[in-house]
C-alpha cells in the first residue's frame, strides 16, 4: 500500500511540475496574454485607420468638395481666372563676416 501511496504522489509532483513548468505552462501563459494584449492595440490601430479611410471614400462618393479639395492640396489644382500665390518664410539671415576678421586671417 505504501508503495503505491509513494507512486501516486511523484505522479501528482510530475503533473504538478509539468502544470507550472512545462510546454502550456504558467509562464507560456503569461507571455501569450502579453503577445494577446500587444496585437489588440495594433488591432485597434488598424481599425481607427480603417474607419478615417472608410468615412473618406465615402465623402469621395458623395460628393464633388472633397475630390475639388484632395486636387487643390495633393495635385496643386488651380481653376481658370484664379491666382495661385504661394508664400514661404524667410530665412534668418547670416551676419556677413568682418572685413577685419578676414584680413587677419589670410
Amino acid at each position: 500500500m505504501r508503495v503505491v501511496t509513494l507512486i501516486l504522489i511523484a505522479m501528482l509532483a510530475i503533473v504538478h511540475a509539468e502544470l507550472w513548468f512545462g510546454k502550456g505552462g504558467v509562464p507560456r501563459v503569461w507571455s501569450l496574454r502579453s503577445q494577446v494584449h500587444h496585437q489588440q492595440s495594433i488591432n485597434a490601430e488598424a481599425q481607427a485607420r480603417n474607419e478615417r479611410l472608410a468615412a473618406e471614400v465615402r465623402d469621395l462618393q458623395e460628393g464633388l468638395e472633397m475630390v475639388e479639395e484632395k486636387a487643390r492640396t495633393e495635385l496643386g489644382m488651380v481653376k481658370p481666372d484664379e491666382v495661385y500665390v504661394q508664400l514661404t518664410t524667410r530665412l534668418p539671415s547670416v551676419p556677413a563676416p568682418n572685413a577685419a576678421t578676414e584680413s587677419s586671417v589670410h
